[in-house]
């Protein structure tokens, strides 16, 4: 008897512990929310913070963007399981790891996914002085100069530094990355002749294009992109079956309630699909995803199987 007394008390206390969650879930949120992102004025900063105005607008709390780049992915690997703090990433998130084997956190462990929120290409771009005018002829350039030609890229496992490796390796050349602090710097180190060529993101060198200060040859996309639609895709140039895109997600700690992760999925939907939400990420380089957790999840799961077979192919792992 007294056994059966200690289970139902037991019992009474677990369902008391999922009846208080399930009301502080419905009653999400009751306080402003965080959501940390990239450096100020990047593409997933754009749509991080065109997201929070929306998010903002239906909960009636505010959202707040805070750019603290990679030490804001351990901040909120760190952070309570409680929809207040949120992390709004591009792939280097779950890209860097494969990397390097000290980074302090898990994307799988840490992380539950709300869903994706754009996507991005790059463009292979070369300086004007360089005498190429086509994808075959930058390969047959580099075969017959190897180690001279340099490329630029920002940080480890940036999608221009991943793009770059991956020229590489589907092409059979031997060209030199040179690392920047930012895909702006890289830029303007290719175009002061510092370097030859570079694979930054399609909205990033548009204007250098038009100015005639770079020569665009391919998009990294599989199929041709409208962010830029008079550029052949890579694998149409020369390299089948290359692909190299920037994924950015918004994500949650592990462990945050169902409920809320649904909530703020339906939410970031929501956003996404504004037309003046759609138009202000597709004028920045971004196209509108707007994904479920789990084909959040599937979409992590593939790249990173992708990108790990090129840096073990590579020998690119920095330690």
């Amino acid at each position: 008897m007294r056994m059966v007394r200690f289970a139902c008390a037991a019992l009474i206390v677990v369902s008391s512990v999922f009846d208080i969650r399930a009301a502080c879930a419905q009653a999400y949120p009751a306080k402003p929310i965080r959501i940390y992102a990239t450096e100020i004025g990047s593409a997933s900063d754009l749509s991080a913070r065109l997201i929070a105005k929306e998010l903002q607008a239906s909960f009636g709390q505010s959202v707040i963007v805070e750019n603290r780049v990679l030490i804001g992915v351990e901040l909120a690997a760190q952070a309570a399981p409680d929809g207040y703090t949120l992390l709004h990433y591009p792939n280097p998130m779950w890209i860097l790891p494969l990397f390097r084997s000290n980074v302090a956190w898990d994307v799988n462990r840490d992380f539950t996914p709300i869903g994706m929120t754009v996507v991005s290409p790059n463009v292979l771009v070369v300086h004007p002085a360089l005498p190429v005018k086509s994808v075959k002829d930058l390969i047959a350039l580099a075969k017959a100069r190897p180690g001279e030609l340099n490329y630029g890229s920002s940080s480890t496992g940036a999608g221009n530094h991943v793009a770059g490796e991956l020229f590489k390796s589907m092409a059979g050349v031997k060209i030199v990355r040179i690392a920047y602090k930012g895909g702006s710097s890289s830029l303007n180190a290719l175009m002061a002749g510092e370097m030859q060529l570079s694979f930054p993101a399609a909205a990033t060198a548009a204007g250098h294009i038009r100015a005639g200060k770079l020569r665009a040859l391919a998009v990294t996309s599989a199929e041709p992109s409208a962010l830029a639609p008079t550029l052949p895709t890579m694998a149409a140039s020369g390299l089948p079956g290359y692909e190299s895109i920037s994924y950015t997600g918004l994500f949650a700690p592990a462990r945050t309630p169902g409920t809320i992760i649904t909530r703020l999925n339906q939410e970031m939907i929501q956003a996404l699909r504004l037309p003046v939400v759609k138009e202000r990420l597709f004028n920045a380089g971004s196209e509108v995803v707007g994904s479920s957790p789990s084909e959040a999840a599937e979409t992590i799961r593939i790249e990173t199987e992708r990108t790990r077979k090129l840096i073990n192919d590579a020998g690119l792992h920095e330690n």
